[in-house]
């Protein structure tokens, strides 16, 4: 009899025999913070909700209206140039300065625990005073620092940020700058990860350093490169405190970015539901990327 009881309270359920007591918090917190607000934005995007008055009538327009918008159109022309631009060459330029870190590291010059640090202090800086300290570098009168080095070299003072198109290209010199640390620490932990008698082999067999780079390193780092290409573009397309501090999406709406315009829609303009309907194509955006991203991340645990 006592055996048996003893069976009958250890077959008997314990709170911990299962996780979900210590999930239901994070699922909380999740659903408050996350699910909640992104139901709640998608419902209002099909409202002509305005912050200045409580009543709203459920209708597409908000849609319609930002559709046919020429300045809604035009964000997004510039939201796509912003990123394209700016996923290049970060993700170009994070590579080349991995290789060469890795390639010093590997030859045991100094300095490369310098370089990454720099490199990464880039990426600790937070946007806002990122913008900050770019504004300081394109001031255009005559403190301002690239302004002089350029009347130095006899180019005149350059209109960085008070002429539509240079803005623009400002601007995304300055998200290059920020986002191509991140690009490094991401294709820097995948050089060591690098088989390295595959390298050696291809090195004997004749290889040289261009090809030893194009068809053996690049190959093996594909995987690498393209969850980089995804998480840059997903962040970048999410760009706005830097924009937001350097030019404010000027001159005129020059470099006026979606998540800027849905600021402005929301909290100049009061228009809530214009400015949800915006936020839910900046989300449908955001969600093709990250379906692209795990359909692949699929496609190679099949291959596996």
């Amino acid at each position: 009899m006592e055996k048996v009881a003893e069976e009958k309270a250890a077959s008997r359920w314990r709170p911990g025999d299962t996780p979900v007591p210590w999930l239901l918090p994070l699922a909380l917190v999740l659903v408050l913070v996350f699910v909640y607000p992104i139901l709640e934005i998608l419902r209002l995007s099909f409202t002509d909700a305005s912050l200045v008055r409580p009543e709203y009538a459920y209708t597409l327009e908000s849609y319609i209206t930002l559709l046919r918008s020429p300045d809604f159109l035009s964000t997004l022309r510039i939201t796509f140039i912003f990123v394209f631009a700016s996923v290049v060459f970060q993700v170009l330029l994070g590579f080349i300065i991995a290789l060469v870190v890795d390639q010093g590291v590997r030859r045991g010059l100094r300095g490369t625990i310098v370089t990454r640090t720099a490199v990464l202090s880039a990426w600790a800086i937070p946007g806002v005073i990122i913008g900050i300290i770019w504004s300081i570098l394109y001031e255009e009168s005559a403190a301002g620092i690239l302004n002089h080095l350029a009347n130095l070299v006899g180019f005149g003072s350059i209109p960085f940020l008070s002429e539509p198109n240079t803005a623009l290209a400002s601007v995304t010199v300055a998200n290059i700058w920020r986002g191509t640390a991140f690009s490094m620490i991401l294709i820097y932990a995948g050089l060591q990860t690098l088989p390295e008698d595959v390298l050696e082999a291809a090195k004997i067999d004749g290889a040289n350093a261009w090809q030893r780079l194009t068809r053996v390193m690049i190959p093996l780092l594909a995987p690498v490169l393209f969850i980089t290409l995804i998480i840059v573009t997903i962040e970048t397309f999410n760009t706005f405190d830097m924009v937001m501090a350097l030019t404010g999406g000027g001159p005129g709406r020059g470099t006026e970015v979606i998540a800027l315009s849905i600021y402005y829609q929301i909290f100049q303009q009061l228009n809530l539901g214009r400015g949800a309907a915006a936020a839910v194509m900046l989300l449908a955006v955001n969600m093709i990327i990250t379906f692209v991203y795990l359909r692949y991340i699929e496609r190679r645990q099949g291959i596996e």
